[in-house]
C-alpha cells in the first residue's frame, strides 16, 4: 500500500507556467517596496506549499512563474499568494478591492520534454525586454524583479525558495562559476 501511495503522489508533481494580470490590466506594483513585497510573499507561499519555483518575473501589470507542485496544491497555494499579496498591497496603499484580474492562468508543462522548460525559462527571463523595461543593449541581469539575477549568483546568495538547478541543467550549464558566467 505504501509503494502505491508514493507512486501515485509522484505522478501528481506538475510543472506549470502561472500567469496573472492586474485587474483591468492595471499595475499590480507601484514601487520597489511593492515589488519586494510580492517577491517575499512568493517566497512565503513556497514555504507554506512546498512549491518549487524554477523562474519568475514580476512586471508592472503581471507576473510569470514556472513552478512545480509536489503536493498537488496549486489552487490553494495560488489562492494564498494572490489573496495575501492583495491584502498587503491594499493595506499599504489604503485601497480596497481586487489587485488581480480574476483567477491566475496555469498552463501545464510537459515534464518529459526538457526543451519546453528551457524555452519557458527563457521566455520568462526575456519578458522585461519584450515589455521595454530593459534598454536596447542593456544588461538583462540588471532587471531587479526576475529570477535571472539569482541564476548568475553563487548558490549561497540565492533565495532559499528558488530552485535554479533544473533550469541550469536544461541549458547544459553547471552551477559553478564558469557555468554562471555570462558571455
Amino acid at each position: 500500500m505504501r509503494v502505491q501511495y508514493i507512486r501515485r503522489r509522484a505522478r501528481l508533481w506538475r510543472t506549470s507556467h502561472v500567469i496573472a494580470r492586474g485587474d483591468r490590466r492595471e499595475s499590480i506594483v507601484c514601487d520597489d517596496e511593492d515589488h519586494q513585497r510580492f517577491v517575499s510573499t512568493l517566497g512565503e507561499a513556497c514555504g507554506r506549499t512546498d512549491f518549487i519555483v524554477h523562474a519568475y518575473v514580476l512586471l508592472p501589470n503581471h507576473y510569470h512563474i514556472a513552478l512545480e507542485t509536489p503536493e498537488a496544491n496549486l489552487i490553494d497555494g495560488m489562492r494564498w499568494l494572490q489573496n495575501t499579496y492583495t491584502r498587503r498591497y491594499n493595506v499599504r496603499h489604503k485601497l480596497w478591492g481586487h489587485v488581480f484580474g480574476g483567477r491566475y492562468k496555469a498552463l501545464l508543462i510537459e515534464d518529459k520534454d526538457p526543451a519546453y522548460l528551457r524555452c519557458l525559462i527563457d521566455y520568462i527571463h526575456l519578458n522585461p525586454v519584450r515589455a521595454g523595461l530593459v534598454e536596447r543593449g542593456g544588461c538583462l541581469e540588471d532587471f531587479p524583479w526576475s529570477s535571472l539575477r539569482e541564476y548568475v549568483m553563487p548558490p549561497g546568495r540565492r533565495s532559499a525558495w528558488l530552485s535554479v538547478e533544473r533550469g541550469m541543467s536544461v541549458v547544459g550549464m553547471p552551477d559553478n562559476a564558469n557555468g554562471r558566467r555570462t558571455p
